[in-house]
């Protein structure tokens, strides 16, 4: 027969084995993972507002205002001509630009859908003109020398940006041409600092072209369709039967934003 005792000393011991609790490793682990994902994001959030602020400061000398209307005289390399605005062409017209690619001048009547458009295939340069016209920089690339990284780092200067448009060009003699109204910048590099300066100090430079105010949105039917633009026919030369001058007037061709 056993003994009250033990009977009280087993249903104990059994008490204690059922109270006992384990450690929940899975719920700290995912707490932990939570923790560390948190400061992931937070770490590259501050990172990149770090990298975003010492950007802006680098670009600041570059902002256009009244005191200091073309910051691009600051750029090495930046060649500026003065053209006059409002010299538009029909669809079929040619232009015997002399620059190339242009960025000034005689143009098509439509503009080129500029507001962060990045064309696959090249566009035809009277349309992109127009979008110079009205404030827009055009980046130029030529595709077979510019490709992968480079043409992905060109890329995301250039999507979703307003007022910027970025197209192969066929020919081009240097791997990437920047283009603003009056204003261009050749470099060899996608990495090179000036692009970013360039775009500073031009897109949309009051002070720079002049349409201010006018749209680099697509016109719609009838218009210029950024579905499907006209494509690209290099410039004829000067004195070509049936094509249109660039212009007659300008105050020559000077480096390093001379006037």
């Amino acid at each position: 027969m056993v003994s009250g005792n033990k009977s009280k000393v087993a249903r104990s011991s059994r008490t204690a084995v059922v109270s006992q609790k384990s450690t929940p490793w899975g719920l700290i682990a995912a707490v932990l993972v939570v923790v560390l994902f948190a400061g992931a994001v937070f770490g590259y959030a501050f990172l990149r507002n770090q990298q975003n602020q010492a950007k802006s400061e680098a670009l600041a000398p570059f902002t256009p205002t009244a005191q200091n209307q073309d910051p691009s005289a600051q750029i090495p390399g930046v060649v500026v001509q003065k053209y006059p605005g409002g010299q538009h062409i029909a669809p079929n017209v040619h232009v015997a630009y002399t620059h190339s690619p242009p960025f000034g001048g005689a143009h098509d009547n439509s503009w080129a859908a500029c507001n962060g458009v990045v064309y696959p295939n090249p566009v035809r340069s009277e349309n992109l003109v127009h979008s110079l016209e009205h404030g827009a920089v055009w980046m130029a690339y030529n595709p077979e020398q510019v490709t992968g990284d480079a043409l992905a780092s060109l890329r995301s200067k250039v999507e979703n940006q307003p007022y910027t448009v970025m197209s192969p060009y066929p020919g081009l003699d240097q791997p990437i041409s920047l283009q603003s109204w009056g204003h261009q910048l050749k470099v060899s590099d996608a990495s090179d600092p000036r692009i970013d300066q360039f775009i500073a100090a031009l897109r949309l430079n009051q002070y720079m072209y002049p349409e201010p105010g006018a749209s680099c949105n697509e016109i719609g039917p009838g218009g210029f369709s950024q579905d499907n633009p006209p494509p690209f026919a290099p410039a004829p030369a000067p004195g070509t039967p049936g094509t249109q001058p660039e212009t007659s007037a300008g105050a020559g061709v000077t480096p390093d934003g001379g006037s």
